[in-house]
């Protein structure tokens, strides 16, 4: 056998975590390898025997072609001297492939030091210093203070390094040298190891956590991971756990659906069952009725030699490893709520079932996989992406929780089960307080030696734990929350996040406070962390200068400054932007939002473009260049911005309508781009052109799918909802405009009355009903296909009518006259009569004023005159029974008011009155009360011959 042919099954191993028995038996056959020792103790988490090993030595020691000195250690120690060494350095040994692996699995050590250090502990007992065979110089007779201070001054230099795209790496983040080595190594240019992209994949989401933002990452990143996809079949625990860290980065950039995406293929790719049901149980200690509460039932695949897969039997938990002692998981001690739901019944409720899990108990089922653990923990973190925040989110994520709570099988997949059941028990009385002890708990396992190395690091990659001082900070927002402002500004001054402090100040109603320690920060009155203190007095006894903040961090210090001094922003924003050599995407943001403020769009543009070029995934700041362009009415731009804004979150609705509304000022249509100040202007909603008619048919086209898409997630918008009637009945989609008033009527009606009600766009529908032929026939035929038209129209037409408007607005005249108009289409002769004459007391002829207003009286004798001629010619088709007289398409039993009283009223369903008595009887109503003021006039004597001649016709 070849070391070629044993190298897959070793990379695989080092991802995995774990030598299989397979493996170790192939290994015997090359005893003088060293590259596959060191790969095995990598696997065992024996890290600091690796970084000591000769091999190790051989490439990391830098002392040989370096003096250094405490005074003026060079800032690009790690770039310009380590970097070309560890890449370029002949190791000991001379076959390639072995020179890779090694270089591989040392890049990987580096790594797993790194994380131990800052996840998941305990301490690594070897400093950075001590790695690269460095000394001070001072320090010739041992001084562990010196030792100490040279890692300080290193560390701040890998992180000065790790700040990328303008956004600071966290400062106080330890041996941040080991993070960088592992970078440089896996950037080396491998020809043999096909793993290296998953390590630089792993590498790359540890610094990402870093940062104060998420980064975008070249499309060159993703590209790289493809193959190995396919390199992976046929191992499904591998490819299961491949695509769940693929899924964990864009989680982190919140592209949920992606994420969603590789989510599931992971559970697929390990066989993984799962499926939420309903059974019968209790919550609470004095419930007495069962009733059907929701449960996740899950099922993992049999695996062959793997004790983690061992099923619990008769209903008893899996117990995990001897070797293991998993984080104390709290008790809730209520006096009402149960630890945990007992379910009663043994199965999931009839016909809920989609997978072949009808066989589990949800009080009894088996323990999980660890890695169908990970899986069902990042699901649950899509369903908290995805959902809006109400109790649903935290019932729907609760059963993913409480599943992999009930078989504890690893520390790390145990502590960030408990992590998520702690933030949703946070927003619950009587779970509030087991949510803060338990945070408070997590917190303080991480130092202890409770469990292995290996054992914490085993599903790290799988999971989303976050870094000790982002759990601390997240104790800290807990107790900012809660209203204990003081205990939650020590942990953030223990943390140095000095924009958190400020925001405690300012609860604490003392601004000036926050602003002081800004402006402290700056100057160098105000010293950090006792590391920071110990440095810079070290620093200053011996070369007498300060040791500066790093460019980043004093960048985002004088944005924070910009935010607090209002009266001062553009001053302090311009200076970060040039202190950070025009690489801070935090003070271009806050730049390009003043001057939007201030209304200069052209200045806010400027800016504003910058700020995407550096950091492309804020949909916020692309939001804002888009608006700033409508301003400035420079619609290829605003295009662009706001298609961004939805190819970056596509529930966006605000950014669908402003895509359309620009839509409709451009020319002519165009081929569409590639799709942290908030101000309430910027987020105000773009209405369509005013000169619509004049806007290029593919633009309106362009339009209304926007304005589709977009109300899939803003349905409750009414000014969306009436863009969108606008622009459909433009477009000819009439059955979309009839469902687009329905909406408008129905959130508007209450408040507006008649007012909601689009008149002209309701009378431009029943013209486009009335203008088509009408057929008596309701069964299905060619001329009903085409909803926009004819028959399929009319019945939308008619039920908008009947189930939305006339039960909600009876006050307006030109509604009815509309109505009857549709009516008499239908040859509803009955009806059509009764709208007229609801249209009729909804006049101007009902109004009290017509008594002494001699301009609507005039007005009101129009209308009875054609009142009268309109019931000349329906009467006279309903006593003749011509067509139909029901309810006809769409309509119901009986028209709308039909059953109401008022004056010359006709009652389709009772005994027929006829047409000339109920006729004359309004002329003469209307007479009886105009005549003191209105006799005289010569319109009176029209009145009078109408009543004579409607008397003869009886």
């Amino acid at each position: 056998m070849a070391f070629n042919d044993i190298l897959p099954e070793v990379e695989w191993a080092l991802l995995e975590g774990q030598w299989g028995k397979s493996l170790a038996s192939s290994a015997t056959e090359f005893p003088n390898v060293s590259a596959i020792s060191i790969a095995r103790d990598v696997v065992e988490g024996k890290f600091y025997d690796v970084l000591t090993s000769p091999v190790a030595k051989g490439l990391f020691v830098i002392s040989d072609c370096v003096v250094v000195n405490d005074a003026d250690l060079a800032e690009n120690l790690l770039r310009d001297t380590l970097q070309p060494r560890l890449l370029n350095k002949d190791l000991s040994v001379t076959d390639e492939t072995e020179n890779e692996l090694i270089r591989l699995a040392l890049g990987a050590t580096c790594l797993r030091a790194f994380v131990q250090i800052n996840w998941t502990g305990p301490d690594f007992p070897l400093d950075p210093s001590a790695l690269l065979g460095l000394s001070s110089s001072s320090n010739a007779s041992g001084n562990s203070e010196s030792e100490k201070t040279l890692d300080d001054t290193l560390n701040r230099f890998a992180i000065a390094e790790l700040a990328y795209g303008g956004e600071p790496a966290y400062h106080l983040a330890k041996s941040a040298v080991f993070l960088r080595i592992a970078q440089i190594l896996f950037s080396y240019p491998y020809r043999h190891c096909q793993s290296y992209p998953w390590w630089n994949l792993r590498a790359t989401l540890i610094h990402q956590h870093l940062l104060d933002d998420p980064v975008p990452l070249p499309l060159t990143f993703y590209a790289s991971l493809d193959p190995l996809e396919s390199a992976l079949k046929g191992k499904p625990d591998l490819l299961g756990r491949f695509l769940l860290e693929r899924g964990l980065v864009h989680h982190l950039f919140a592209q949920d659906k992606i994420a969603a995406e590789y989510f599931v293929r992971a559970a697929r790719a390990t066989e993984l069952k799962y499926e939420l049901s309903g059974a019968l149980g209790k919550r609470t200690k004095f419930q007495v009725s069962d009733l059907t509460q929701l449960v996740l039932l899950a099922e993992s695949r049999k695996r062959e030699d793997d004790e983690s897969t061992t099923e619990a039997k008769d209903g008893q938990e899996a117990a995990p490893s001897v070797d293991t002692k998993l984080p104390e998981t709290l008790a809730l001690n209520d006096d009402t709520l149960l630890e945990q739901t007992e379910f009663t019944s043994s199965s999931a409720a009839p016909g809920t079932l989609k997978e072949d899990l009808s066989h589990l108990d949800p009080a009894s089922q088996p323990a999980l996989h660890p890695l169908d653990q990970c899986i069902l923990l990042s699901l649950c973190l899509n369903v908290r992406n995805t959902s809006p925040k109400h109790g649903l989110t935290s019932e729907q994520m609760s059963p993913y929780v409480a599943r992999v709570i009930s078989h504890p099988k690893n520390w790390s997949v145990h502590t960030m089960a408990l992590l998520l059941r702690s933030r949703l028990e946070a927003s619950r009385t009587r779970t509030v307080e087991r949510s803060t002890l338990q945070l408070q708990a997590l917190i303080d396992q991480m130092p202890t030696s409770d469990s292995t190395v290996t054992e914490r690091l085993l599903y790290f990659d799988a999971i989303a734990i976050p870094s000790k001082w982002e759990l601390e900070h997240e104790l800290g927002m807990r107790f900012l929350s809660i209203g204990v402002v003081r205990s939650a500004m020590e942990i953030f001054e223990r943390l140095e996040m000095w924009e958190e402090v400020v925001q405690c100040w300012q609860s604490l109603e003392r601004p000036d406070k926050g602003i002081a320690i800004v402006k402290d920060l700056l100057e160098g009155k105000k010293e950090e962390s006792e590391a920071v203190v110990q440095r810079n007095k070290a620093v200053v006894e011996r070369s007498g200068q300060r040791v500066k903040l790093d460019i980043a961090r004093e960048a985002k210090l004088w944005c924070l400054l910009g935010d607090l001094e209002p009266q001062s922003a553009e001053e302090h924003y311009k200076r970060a932007w040039e202190v950070s050599k025009k690489t801070s995407g935090r003070a271009t943001r806050s730049l390009g939002g003043y001057y939007f403020t201030q209304h200069a769009y052209a200045e806010s543009i400027v800016y504003l473009r910058q700020a995407v070029e550096i950091h492309p995934l804020l949909a916020r700041t692309w939001f804002l260049l888009g608006c700033a362009c409508v301003r400035e009415e420079r619609w290829d731009e605003a295009r662009d911005a706001f298609t961004r804004c939805v190819s970056l979150d596509e529930e966006d609705g605000e950014s669908w309508n402003n895509l359309a509304s620009v839509y409709l000022h451009m020319p002519a249509a165009k081929p569409a781009a590639n799709g942290d100040s908030d101000e309430e202007d910027a987020a105000e909603t773009q209405e369509p052109s005013s000169n619509i008619a004049s806007v290029p048919f593919a633009n309106k086209m362009l339009a209304f799918r926007a304005l589709k898409q977009g109300l899939k997630f803003s349905y409750e918008n009414w000014r969306m909802w009436s863009n969108y009637m606008i622009v459909t009945m433009d477009v000819g989609e009439l059955s979309e405009a009839c469902r687009a008033l329905g909406r408008v009527i129905e959130m508007r009606s209450e408040k507006d009355g008649a007012g909601s009600v689009d008149i002209e766009v309701l009378e431009r529908l029943v013209g486009a009903v009335t203008r088509s032929e009408f057929s008596a026939s309701n069964g299905d035929s060619t001329k009903n296909v085409n909803p926009n038209e004819g028959q399929a129209l009319a019945r939308r037409v008619a039920d908008l009518f009947n189930r939305t408007i006339l039960p909600r607005v009876s006050t307006s005249a030109r509604i009815f006259r509309a109505h009857a108009q549709l009516l008499v289409w239908q040859r509803r002769w009955s009806n059509a009569l009764e709208a007229h004459l609801n249209a009729y007391r909804c006049s101007v002829a009902s109004d009290q004023k017509v008594e002494t207003d001699l301009a609507r009286w005039q007005e009101a004798v129009v209308e009875v005159e054609e009142l009268v001629e309109v019931m000349r010619n329906l009467g006279a088709r309903i006593e003749a029974g011509d067509g139909q007289d029901g309810p006809g398409i769409g309509g119901g039993d009986k028209g709308e008011g039909e059953e109401s009283e008022g004056e010359g009223e006709l009652r389709p369903k009772r005994k027929r009155t006829s047409w000339q008595f109920q006729a004359r009887s309004i002329v003469r109503t209307f007479m009886g009360r105009t005549k003191a003021s209105f006799e005289e006039e010569p319109e009176w004597e029209k009145l009078s011959v109408l009543v004579e001649e409607l008397r003869a016709a009886q």
